[in-house]
């Protein structure tokens, strides 16, 4: 099957109703800070989290009815899984997914809630997809791939089309890439419309699996990424051509950025947006000066993500901004120093949130301990002034976050 803007056309005619129109909202504070005009396209406002809705609802509709009979399978990290089953469940549709072990809990316990019989397998999404294959053959299921199908990239095409509409004079649109169905279902339906509007793909630094194969090199493939929705080691053999033939450029993002990306969109934009989904806005970042001046689109492709991350990166967040701070402090093993030491802090205007002392297994003089200080400060300055004056006090103080020397 060939991928045209016309089969992109009949999948939005399909899932119409069943997925949402998701807005294109305007991002004033980031437009203001890169130079550019910069929309963001809100697909993690799908019921399931994720654009994945899309493409795995269009592929279950062509399904005959003793394919739905039998059931349907896939693999997938999370977010094409719940696509899965959502729809499996409101069209009564058995499924299985099969996702790697290292999956997300909260993806994993998403997907069962939505009725779907989860099978932890494998170390990657390749190795999960071999099992999947294997299970369909041996009970008949339906396989539905996260994204090598023409059926499922032209679902994921449906955003194109919805972006053109609402955006018709785009200059660019940077889409998150891992396997390559949601970019190149993209980039039929825009390029088909209008030529001028470049498209850019987002990988993470550690998974640059697309770009690899484009310029032909070995897969550098590996490593633990917050951006696990396109941590991909193996493109599509269907989406490589069409973004060979319409895609611009794959950006990589640093592991660094990506974070601080989604800490941005939670902040500044009240907005959950999981590693993948913030790829594009740490790509605008790292370089602005290639956007400046143009209208631009960032595909927030979903929100899945899982609480106890939230709270990590939120709390790494205030450490850089130099908000929170932890101090090493060494003080005389004496009675009322601690008092005095807290005291000088309070007195500093910071706030101690918690503290620890040590006598035992830290490289101090007998009669000295080593007190641990958590405190909330307002700025990377406030923290020197406060390790500053603790020193002057006569406490050497040094600092154990990553906000300054």
């Amino acid at each position: 099957m060939t991928l045209s803007l016309a089969r992109v056309r009949a999948a939005a005619a399909a899932i119409a109703g069943h997925v949402v129109r998701t807005p294109l909202v305007p991002c004033p504070t980031l437009s203001r800070q890169v130079g550019a005009e910069v929309l963001l396209k809100l697909e993690n406002l799908q019921a399931s989290g994720s654009f994945k809705a899309r493409g795995a609802l269009n592929k279950i509709l062509s399904l005959s009815a003793a394919e739905r009979q039998a059931g349907v399978i896939a693999m997938s990290a999370g977010n094409h899984a719940q696509g899965v089953a959502w729809h499996a469940r409101r069209l009564q549709i058995a499924a299985t997914i099969v996702m790697p072990r290292g999956t997300p809990f909260t993806k994993i316990e998403r997907t069962e809630e939505l009725g779907a019989r989860v099978v932890l397998d494998g170390d990657t999404l390749t190795e999960a997809g071999q099992r999947a294959r294997a299970l369909a053959a041996e009970e008949g299921y339906a396989f539905i791939h996260p994204y090598d199908d023409p059926l499922v990239i032209a679902g994921q095409g449906t955003i194109g089309l919805e972006l053109y509409e609402q955006a018709p004079d785009l200059d660019a649109i940077l889409v998150p890439v891992g396997g390559g169905g949601l970019i190149s279902g993209i980039a039929v339906a825009v390029k088909t419309l209008n030529p001028a509007i470049e498209i850019l793909g987002v990988q993470s630094e550690l998974y640059p699996s697309m770009k690899d194969a484009l310029e032909g090199i070995a897969p550098r493939c590996g490593g633990q990424t917050i951006a696990e929705g396109i941590a991909v080691k193996e493109p599509g053999e269907l989406t490589q051509p069409i973004v060979r033939k319409h895609v611009s450029e794959i950006l990589l993002a640093a592991e660094s950025a990506i974070e601080r990306a989604v800490q941005m969109m939670l902040e500044n934009h009240k907005l959950v947006a999981e590693g993948a989904a913030a790829a594009p806005l740490a790509a605008l970042l790292a370089d602005p000066s290639r956007f400046k001046g143009r209208r631009i689109a960032l595909i927030v492709s979903g929100g899945n993500l899982d609480a106890r991350l939230v709270a990590s990166i939120l709390l790494r967040g205030l450490a850089r901004a130099g908000r929170m701070a932890r101090l090493r402090i060494e003080i005389p093993d004496a009675p009322g120093t601690l008092a005095r030491v807290a005291k000088l802090i309070g007195e500093g205007d910071g706030n101690i949130i918690e503290i620890t002392h040590q006598r035992l297994f830290h490289d101090v003089p007998v009669k000295y301990t080593e007190l641990d200080a958590v405190i909330e400060t307002t700025s990377v300055a406030h923290v020197r002034e406060i390790v500053d004056m603790l020193r002057r006090s006569g406490y050497p103080t040094r600092l154990l976050s990553n906000t300054a020397d």
